[in-house]
């Protein structure tokens, strides 16, 4: 059950986790199931959790005052789920997060975060991860800003094929900042 999530770190870290080590990870992470449409957080909660899907898809999104859902996260297996804001600083969470599909992860609370970041793959692969995620949202904010939505959607597609073919195309419209209407007529032609 363990065995993506170590490869997943020594992946990240280029480092070997020790047996004791391992034993140490499993030790703390639990196995949680979700079933589809369950939510791992609820807005105004403080995010109890960070997990690590095993199997399984979900996905992270704000309700505005205007009741259309933003999806800021589509996640599948090998992908980190949390409110990063809300788990760190131990406030209430301004998202939601549900699972799309029944999902299996392997979790852990805050106070374990210190216990793991002793082991140095677990620290390395959180400071890969760290620069990763920066280097995504810049790239992200910038596709926002200088590209429309075919290319913004061709760019999705290339990054992440896997996803696009698990999520339906209104869930990737709004992660992608645009109306399903939009999307649905800017790829008309691609799809062809």
């Amino acid at each position: 059950m363990y065995d993506p999530l170590f490869n997943y770190i020594e992946r990240y870290s280029d480092v070997e986790l020790l047996t004791c080590e391992k034993e140490r990870v499993a030790s703390i992470m639990k196995p949680k199931k979700l079933r589809r449409r369950q939510l791992f957080l609820e807005e105004g909660k403080i995010c109890a959790y960070t997990g690590f899907i095993l199997k399984g898809a979900a996905r992270q999104f704000t309700i505005p005052e205007n009741g259309t859902e933003c999806i800021n996260q589509l996640c599948i297996e090998n992908w980190w789920i949390t409110d990063r804001d809300s788990f760190i600083n131990r406030i209430p969470s301004i998202y939601y997060i549900e699972a799309w599909e029944d999902t299996d992860l392997l979790v852990f609370q805050r106070q374990d975060l210190e216990v793991l970041l002793k082991i140095p793959a677990i620290q390395r692969m959180f400071w890969k991860m760290s620069e990763n995620n920066q280097i995504a949202s810049q790239k992200r904010l910038d596709a926002a800003i200088s590209m429309n939505a075919l290319q913004r959607y061709e760019r999705f597609l290339r990054y992440y094929p896997e996803i696009a073919q698990r999520f339906p195309l209104h869930h990737i419209a709004s992660y992608l900042g645009v109306s399903k209407e939009t999307l649905s007529r800017v790829r008309k032609p691609r799809v062809k």
